[in-house]
């Protein structure tokens, strides 16, 4: 069935090769232009997994309460003290450039010069207050003294003044949308737009860093806007590190040839896969963001692979004496099926990212497996094709036929590991070492290792700013939020807010909880000012006229409470948002909610940073597993069906489970957890690192079959498709490994792993899996 499909396909193809070559230059053109369009898209809610119950609670009292996507900038006096009118004047134009910002919800915008920004005190007569900083604020040194003493009463030290007064925090959220430019707008059309999170992020380094940081204010900036930015400009690197990956590849595919026509035509067609691949992302509708950006070179690396094995078996034939025409047309013959289960391989196992509940990761999936189904096209049929065109030298033909089927040294020794005792070693040592990967890496944790952003490494500008303001605030970046649901003016009496205070002060007890805040805790304080500011008082009153009394004090737009008292949040500042931190304290809260929950209060999780980020470990905790069984399984049927013997896919799949289990076991050496950026590289590696064994065992297979004895199999295997696999191999783990110069903590992250497997995954091949079949067939020549 497969031979008559593949001799139908190869008449289609070579009786009409100008006519195909014609389709495939048209499509090229059309698909360049459409990738001209290719835009970057890094929108917030791609990050986030929209269906887990977090993230729907966090969705659900947003627009009340703000969310996750929210900037901060910390303005800095150099001289490590605020009060002074220079540094008045920058926060209070800073503020004002933010207020006007497109994109930004104005209502949201804090900082000392809000209006709602207030402090009470209590006087003889009751209660004074007002701004803390007032209207008629001049600069003069009275109202910066004026000042000083409104910041110590409102008690905003710590929030929005820094603990040593070095610094004062402006604070805003972000909208999903903003207006469309007047200039921009069409009659009839939309006044709005998606917000574009890469050009507002920089729009803040243009009109507010660049604009008002001078020798005496420095300006600091964090957020999920600002961090994608930074991220984006950092993945502006990986066209660089594209043109180097091309450039070796040319170097070793024309070492590996030594014809400059040979390495041509695979880097040309893997390069017009990935100009298919970006012209197809624009025609679905699709962005590139900063994660996927990886993904055009991951497609070239795969083309090249696939299109050196094509130009190995051509020049094979053609040293047999085949013209150019019959070798192109006999390599394609033997390569069509196994290349395309390898491909196909490759493809379902990124489609198995689809699994996983975050945006980012499924247009991963898309875009890779989109990508590598591309390459069916490219390098098993077009490159075929234009090699069918080749003129080969006779020099480059005396050196294909003095070493055209001989087994060098190299070959001789290596399949003796297909041979009885030493298979048995090789597969023991293996077992061995599976033993040991797996009990390492069980410690495999579950999310961000270090502080700051994890896709910035721990130098760049915005995590030092992360530093900054965690370092000089009492407030964190990692902020959970608890939103406690309850019934309409729940928060008058007193029975719901004790079992709230009750709670918070569990919480706050926690490790890795730096400090909390809620309504009660913040009611605390205001009945003990309603009693001449004594801090006996500071209790919850036990009458509801008293309770209405201190609640009253505190406005909807604190956000404390929403506007009939019903929902009410505890905001949780920690420490860090390390994976164990977050392990611990989301937990704790899982445990105290399931106490506190009742018929009139639920407890739940949750929103803000650290609240998206609990969710996101969830969901990769979750989709972890299924992930590995949907990519093995994929795996596991396409080879049966392309081999027809389950012994010959236990001999591909083993070693391939056994790379996984070893890279997650360097991953825990490293220091490096299980996030978004790293949990599609276990797919990536086995969906690529399957090709090796497929292209070997397609080779052994009918040689078995004939009776061919395992190691003398395993030699001819060698001969024919040995060189392809180990240049594949080391051509890919070099082309990755300069990722580790990266800007980008998560693309070096992902470098090391892709390098690793790439090369395990080779030597799993061309050790370990012709010793699992001297182990598997034993003295039965046929394949079962």
């Amino acid at each position: 069935m497969l031979d008559k499909w593949t001799n139908t396909i190869e008449t289609l193809l070579f009786r009409h090769r100008a006519a195909v070559l014609l389709i495939f230059a048209l499509l090229t053109i059309a698909l360049g232009y459409s990738a001209s369009h290719l835009r970057m898209d890094a929108a917030f809610t791609k990050n986030i997994p929209l269906n887990h119950p977090y993230m729907q609670t966090y969705m659900k009292h947003r627009d009340q309460f703000g969310g996750a996507n929210s900037i901060m900038v910390a303005v800095e006096d150099t001289s490590g003290d605020i009060y002074n009118p220079v540094f008045f004047e920058a926060l209070r134009k800073i503020h004002d450039q933010l207020f006007f910002i497109p994109g930004i919800d104005r209502t949201q915008v804090k900082s000392l010069f809000s209006p709602s920004t207030r402090f009470t005190e209590v006087v003889e007569d009751g209660f004074r207050g007002g701004p803390v900083i007032p209207a008629d604020f001049d600069g003069s040194q009275e109202s910066v003294s004026q000042v000083r003493g409104n910041v110590e009463r409102a008690g905003i030290v710590g929030r929005m003044v820094a603990d040593n007064y070095s610094a004062a925090m402006v604070t805003a959220q972000l909208l999903d949308w903003q207006p469309v430019p007047a200039e921009e707008q069409v009659a009839g059309g939309p006044t709005t737009e998606p917000m574009n999170v890469l050009a507002f992020a920089e729009k803040l380094e243009r009109e507010i860093r660049q604009e008002f940081q001078t020798d005496q204010i420095k300006v600091h900036i964090i957020g999920f806007a600002k961090m994608s930015g930074d991220v984006a400009e950092g993945a502006k690197s990986v066209v660089l590190f594209f043109m180097i990956a091309i450039a070796i590849t040319a170097v070793m595919v024309f070492v590996f040839s030594r014809s400059l026509l040979l390495t041509f035509f695979p880097l040309a067609c893997s390069l017009v896969a990935v100009v298919w691949q970006m012209g197809g992302l624009t025609i679905l509708g699709f962005g590139l963001d900063p994660m996927s950006i990886l993904v055009p070179f991951l497609v070239f690396a795969i083309g090249v692979s696939h299109g050196v094995q094509m130009i190995n078996a051509v020049g094979h034939r053609v040293a047999d004496g085949a013209k150019a025409k019959a070798a192109a047309q006999s390599a394609f013959r033997s390569l069509m099926v196994p290349g395309m289960v390898a491909l196909l391989s490759d493809t379902v196992g990124f489609l198995t990212l689809l699994s996983i509940d975050i945006g980012i990761i499924r247009e991963l999936a898309i875009t890779a497996s989109l990508g590598v189904a591309i390459i069916i096209l490219t390098n098993l049929m077009l490159l075929p094709i234009l090699l069918s065109y080749a003129k080969f030298s006779d020099s480059y033909l005396n050196k294909i036929r003095s070493s055209h089927g001989k087994a060098t040294p190299v070959w001789d020794w290596m399949a003796k590991f297909a041979d009885g005792k030493r298979a048995f070693v090789v597969v023991a040592v293996a077992a061995v070492l599976f033993v040991l990967g797996w009990q390492q890496a069980q410690t495999m944790k579950i999310g961000d290792l270090h502080a700051g952003a994890p896709a910035l490494k721990e130098e760049s500008v915005y995590n030092q700013d992360t530093f900054f303001i965690t370092d000089n605030f009492s407030i964190t970046t990692d902020v959970l939020t608890v939103l406690v649901e309850a019934y309409p003016e729940a928060c008058t009496y007193h029975e719901t807010m004790a079992q709230i205070d009750d709670f918070q002060w569990r919480i706050e007890n926690i490790e890795g909880v730096q400090s909390t805040i809620s309504l009660p805790s913040v009611a605390k304080k205001v009945n003990g000012g309603f009693n001449e500011g004594n801090p006996k008082w500071r209790v919850l009153p036990r009458t509801t006229p008293t309770l209405v009394q201190a609640v009253s004090q505190i406005p909807t737009n604190s956000g404390l409470l929403d506007g009939n008292c019903s929902v009410m949040p505890v905001y949780l500042f920690l420490t860090d948002h390390k994976a164990e931190t977050m392990s611990r304290v989301i937990d704790a809260v899982k445990l105290e909610a399931e106490q506190f929950n009742s018929d009139k209060l639920t407890f739940k999780l949750a929103s803000g940073p650290a609240g998206v980020m609990a969710a996101t470990n969830e969901a990769v905790a979750e989709a972890q597993t299924p992930m590995m069984i949907y990519v093995y399984g994929a795996v596991f049927v396409l080879c049966l069906i392309s081999f027809r013997s389950l012994l010959a896919t236990i001999a591909v799949v083993v070693p391939l489970y056994l790379v996984s289990v070893l890279a997650q076991a360097l991953m825990t050496y490293l220091e490096i957890g299980l996030t978004v950026s790293t949990l599609p590289v276990i797919a990536l590696g086995v969906g690529i690192g399957v090709d090796y064994g497929i292209y070997i065992l397609s080779t052994m297979a009918p040689l078995l079959r004939q009776g061919v004895p395992v190691p003398e199999a395993y030699k001819q295997a060698l001969c024919e498709r040995g060189n392809a696999v180990v240049f594949t191999g080391i051509t890919l783990a070099v082309g990755v490994s300069t990722w580790v110069f990266s800007d980008l903590k998560f693309q070096m992250d992902m470098g090391i792993l892709l390098t690793f497997m790439f090369l395990v995954n080779m030597l799993a091949a061309i050790l370990l899996l012709p010793a699992l079949v001297r182990l598997l067939w034993r003295d039965k020549p046929q394949a079962s």
